[in-house]
């Protein structure tokens, strides 16, 4: 089998039974913990973006989103409506700006990070046990690990 170009060895029946497992489990509870969104899924993928990378171009977001520049042209747009982002002159070509976040969008931002990490620990500790919140905290290492793979 292929990946990426390398040469790698067909997994085993259990770990493809933990990998369908985990990926259905993931996929289950990143759609719940979207509930808690108050501001559109693609606005705060863009909020996010800003608030990793710092201040962009439409076109460089529109590719760091995977998204066509007239859609995030779209985004940017009501973005600034509400005031979460807004646009500087490109330090070093004229024909660009930037889009940054504003404070206000700073704010937004951490506030739907708030909760949906306020669900998730209410969840965590009204379902599970001392022990099953003890293996979940060091599951979390793995993840990150896998994700980083």
């Amino acid at each position: 089998m292929l990946t990426n170009g390398v040469k790698c060895r067909m997994p085993s029946s259990e770990a493809a039974a933990i990998a369908a497992e985990l990926r259905t489990a993931m996929g289950k509870l990143t759609r719940r913990v979207r509930h808690e969104d108050r501001i559109p899924l693609g606005q705060v993928a863009v909020l996010g973006a800003l608030d990793r990378e710092g201040a962009m171009t439409t076109s460089d977001l529109a590719a760091d989103q995977r998204v066509r520049p007239q859609s995030m042209a779209r985004a940017v747009g009501l973005l600034m409506e509400q005031n979460l982002v807004t646009r500087r002159a490109h330090p070093t070509d004229g024909r660009k700006s930037l889009v940054e976040l504003t404070e206000a969008g700073r704010a937004a931002l951490e506030a739907e990070r708030g909760r949906r990490a306020g669900w998730l620990a209410q969840a965590i500790e009204a379902e599970l046990t001392a022990e099953e919140r003890a293996l979940l905290a060091r599951s979390a290492a793995l993840l990150e690990r896998l994700a980083t793979r």
